[in-house]
């Protein structure tokens, strides 16, 4: 699913797309109440429905990337009647 700028994810306003891979896409997204750019990761429909792909690619980058990277939150949010489940993270 892609999203547009503008698009409203909870607090979280996308506002571009930065990239794209197997397990899903990531954007470039705006915190609306602590005014900071974030990223977040929309997992692809396959792999937010399988429990272990799920936990896998949220753990398994923020084991990895702890000493470089934040995560700030995981959300799960509704758009256009699709759950979209997202973690999201500092943005470097």
């Amino acid at each position: 699913m892609s999203l547009d700028p503008g698009t409203k994810l909870g607090p979280y306003e996308i506002q571009s797309l930065l990239g794209a891979g197997g397990m899903g896409e990531v954007y470039r997204a705006r915190d609306t109440r602590l005014e900071r750019s974030v990223a977040i990761k929309i997992l692809n429909a396959s792999v937010a429905s399988s429990p272990d792909l799920k936990h896998a690619s949220i753990a398994k980058p923020a084991l990895s990337l702890s000493s470089t990277i934040r995560i700030f939150a995981h959300c799960t949010t509704l758009v256009a009647g699709t759950e979209l489940t997202s973690p999201v993270m500092e943005f470097l």
